[in-house]
């Protein structure tokens, strides 16, 4: 394995209750390794992944209870490489709020720094936000994701997909496993080929882009 080491700052953004915080803890070294960045309202959350380009560190940013557009300065997103934005699957207005947060991230940052985003509580009863309905990231060109924090569905391949943007490589791969807690739900595997369906039929949906406004 590659000794050359990559740091990245990423930023972690979305409406408040969406399950940010949770997703950092998910991973074993952004739940113990953390540093709070008061001037700018923001906790660090340290995430080291080894990749057969080398080791990959994110300084993940959460937002420390600061979820507001307005609550956010300009100093939480300068420097940042990327950015993950989630949102949640049973709340129509998080999802709504997603360009809002977009504009906010390009706005310091541009328009072309790697973003992923991602629809989390999957696993949970009465979604209002369907995979084929989440048109706004394939508008811009960014990688969506169906995501259960709980469950940790998906989070190793937002990591990965975010990983091979910031280094412009789409041969990246994990050479080890990225450490996480046990999950806290488990999906069936009925649960799990229902939702690439979903995320398939996504993908191959012909969308107008000539408009950002998504029907919800």
């Amino acid at each position: 394995m590659s000794e050359k080491t990559y740091n990245f700052k990423i930023v972690l953004i979305g409406d408040g209750g969406v399950g940010k915080t949770c997703f950092v803890k998910r991973f074993l070294n952004g739940a113990f390794e953390k540093a709070y960045v008061a001037t700018q309202g923001a906790t660090v959350h340290k995430m080291t992944f080894y990749t057969n380009v080398g080791t990959i560190v994110f300084n993940v940013w959460d937002t420390a209870g600061q979820e507001k557009f307005s609550g956010l300065g300009s100093g939480y997103y300068n420097g940042a490489d990327g950015a993950i934005v989630m949102f949640d699957t049973t709340s129509r207005v998080t999802y709504q709020n997603v360009p809002d947060w977009y504009m906010n991230f390009t706005r310091v940052c541009g328009k072309y720094k790697p973003m992923v985003v991602c629809g989390n509580k999957v696993d949970m009863g009465g979604r209002k936000v369907r995979s084929r309905q989440v048109t706004f990231p394939s508008k811009k060109g960014i990688p969506y994701f169906d995501t259960s924090v709980k469950s940790n569905y998906n989070l190793p391949e937002i990591m990965l997909s975010l990983i091979r943007r910031l280094t412009g490589n789409s041969n990246v791969e994990f050479v080890e496993k990225p450490s996480m807690t046990p999950p806290e739900v488990k999906l069936t595997d009925d649960d799990i080929q229902r939702m690439k369906d979903e995320m398939e039929a996504m993908q191959n949906a012909i969308i107008d882009s000539s408009s950002d406004d998504d029907d919800l």
